[in-house]
């Protein structure tokens, strides 16, 4: 049985966080890609989306980027984030309007990002340079105590590098008193991805689901796993869990709930999808 489990919660996200980490390891979706990862006593933010800044910047586009659900947070509500971590640039995971506030008033908070796109990371985080961490695929940080990061390859449809040869895209394995969980960033399957993900066992994957099309792509509208990609990446890597995101945002770039409940039921590995209003806690289960 996974030791993975969701568990509603009442009231608004900004309750859950307004007091510091409990021990264990829990999970709190913010839409898109974005999640709220306590583990090891730490509280870590990983490609958050707050802000409409995309419904303004599409406003007049063929791709109206106008939300399909609300923020469940706002930078605020985070309560006391240790650190914070974008897989890419680009703006559903980068996002200026976001990410500033949340470094306000948190003097000591950092932020870890492809060194590749160092530049885009300081001009819409507004830190210095000294207050990132920048890594490439197969670097490791320790940027806290007892908290061990590892970038791994991902291919937004490719694997793009810069003039340096170092990857734009990336996962980030995250590893800290004994729980250990991949979000592999905007991805899909490409050859040397299982190998380079499954020495880390991940405890829980955070795979991205929304798929792709030739239409959006030539858009300049990259895509991710397809659901079933994704469950075939979660066992293959050995997975314990894996929880499906990257849905539910822009209506033109999405999976269907339904799909992936109906995908859960049969799924090798256990599966759940990402909502608000519920915390994945791992080791509830065994607990209880």
């Amino acid at each position: 049985m996974s030791e993975l489990a969701a568990i509603p919660f009442k009231g608004p996200l900004a309750d859950c966080l307004s007091k510091p980490p409990a021990p264990g390891t829990r999970l709190y979706w913010l839409g898109q890609a974005g999640f709220v990862i306590e583990i090891g006593g730490y509280r870590l933010v990983i490609d958050p989306y707050l802000s409409d800044s995309l419904a303004t910047k599409y406003a007049d586009g063929p791709f109206p980027h106008a939300r399909m659900m609300a923020a469940p947070a706002t930078p605020a509500d985070l309560g006391g984030v240790d650190m914070v971590l974008t897989t890419h640039r680009h703006t559903d995971h980068m996002d200026a309007e976001t990410l500033r506030p949340i470094f306000a008033g948190r003097p000591h908070v950092r932020l870890v990002a492809p060194a590749a796109v160092a530049e885009e990371a300081i001009a819409r985080s507004g830190l210095p340079l000294d207050r990132l961490v920048l890594l490439d695929a197969g670097e490791i940080a320790q940027p806290l105590e007892g908290l061990r990061v590892t970038a791994t390859p991902a291919a937004h449809e490719e694997r793009e590098r810069d003039a340096e040869g170092r990857h734009v895209f990336l996962g980030y394995a995250i590893e800290a008193a004994g729980a250990r969980i991949w979000h592999s960033g905007d991805c899909v399957p490409f050859p040397g991805l299982v190998e380079a993900v499954a020495p880390f066992q991940p405890d829980i994957a955070l795979l991205p689901v929304n798929g792709r099309s030739a239409e959006l792509s030539k858009n300049g509208i990259p895509g991710n796993f397809t659901l079933r990609e994704a469950m075939g990446t979660a066992e293959a890597i050995g997975a314990s869990a894996m929880i499906a995101h990257h849905y539910g945002m822009f209506a033109f770039n999405t999976e269907s709930p339904e799909a992936i409940d109906q995908a859960a039921r049969t799924s090798a590995v256990p599966l759940f999808r990402a909502m608000t209003g519920i915390v994945y806690e791992h080791g509830a289960v065994s607990r209880r």
